[in-house]
């Protein structure tokens, strides 16, 4: 049996709609998993359900999060918002981590979960980041690696990739600011911009701010083996995984003690 993928939708402003990108799909049937498509849940009971029907979670790119959710007010740059989107992947991520199942999040998908294990982000990179920045909105085809991502050689990124350097794509303006614990950065651009975050506590959690999904459409080997990998992890579900929720009340219980 095929593990089943949950692949998070986006909608458009004004259209009645649940859009995902071909390639999402594609990468995930590929790699050996069933993709499933993910409307906006808004009762727990359904959500929690679904936890646990899904064997994997693949969080896909899209368009900006609401900053209130990480407690800003929004800055002039900030793009479109779906709250519905929002709600949903906050709380069906924090389940799936509690749960300990493999998420693959990506772009905006790396965001979002960066913020629902409580990390912030850059609302708008060109205004709010102190340093130069290289070009993270390419003018190139999606499948076009335009820089570089140095990787964490001890990191679960490098385990699957082999690599200490990846060429990536790139079409964002926000990113990962403050990455909190149990998360770790395995991979940051040359200008110090995070590109890459996951859990030291589970198994397969993992946060791209580039797109896999297209580069792995031009046989880019590295894009590849993040999806192999990906599904081998919500194949194994004998792996071994920490408890989430008994590491969070650890952090809570020593932040009480500061």
């Amino acid at each position: 049996m095929k593990p089943i993928i949950g692949i998070t939708s986006s909608v458009e402003l004004g259209r009645d709609e649940y859009a995902v990108e071909i390639a999402d799909t594609e990468a995930v049937l590929r790699a050996g998993g069933l993709p499933l498509i993910l409307p906006h849940l808004t009762k727990e009971a359904d959500i929690d359900q679904l936890v646990g029907k899904l064997d994997g979670l693949f969080a896909a790119g899209g368009y900006d999060i609401d900053p209130t959710l990480f407690g800003e007010e929004p800055h002039p740059n900030l793009g479109v918002i779906i709250p519905s989107r929002d709600h949903f992947e906050l709380l069906l991520i924090r389940k799936m981590l509690e749960a300990g199942k493999p998420i693959l999040a990506i772009c905006r998908g790396a965001q979002i979960l960066n913020i629902a294990a409580g990390g912030d982000m850059y609302q708008d990179l060109p205004a709010q980041f102190k340093g130069t920045l290289l070009q993270h909105q390419q003018k190139a085809p999606k499948f076009h690696g335009s820089h570089f991502v140095q990787v964490e050689k001890d990191s679960l990124l490098y385990r699957l990739t082999g690599e200490e350097q990846l060429k990536v794509n790139s079409r964002h303006h926000q990113a990962n600011r403050l990455v909190p614990s149990p998360f770790v950065i395995s991979g940051t651009a040359n200008d110090g911009v995070v590109e890459a975050i996951e859990s030291t506590v589970h198994r397969f959690v993992l946060g791209l701010q580039w797109h896999p999904e297209n580069m792995a459409r031009a046989e880019d080997a590295p894009s590849l083996r993040i999806f192999e990998g990906f599904i081998a992890a919500c194949q194994d579900k004998e792996g071994s995984n920490e408890d989430y929720r008994h590491t969070l009340r650890r952090a809570a219980e020593a932040a009480s003690h500061e």
